[in-house]
């Protein structure tokens, strides 16, 4: 999967849980969850799961402790599609 349609895919996912809405218009790769979009610990965790639905992967722990910013998220997501 290309990496734009990723990155709007993981977009849709991230929208509901975003407290920073000027942030989230801006989303870059080095965007962060937690400090830039102001999402809380708990909704990440939230938002993995959506991502495992959405992409049908599974995220083993290790995954989802790094998955903190946008770039490292599509990386994983990519790593664990192939």
């Amino acid at each position: 999967m290309e990496k734009e349609i990723l990155i709007d895919k993981l977009k849709e996912v991230v929208k509901p849980y975003v407290q920073d809405e000027q942030a989230f218009k801006n989303l870059t790769e080095e965007t962060d969850f937690i400090n830039d979009l102001k999402v809380n610990s708990a909704n990440l965790i939230d938002i993995i799961l959506d991502i495992e639905d959405v992409f049908d992967i599974e995220i083993d722990n290790e995954s989802m402790e790094q998955m903190l910013n946008v770039k490292k998220a599509v990386e994983i997501i990519q790593a664990k599609m192939v």
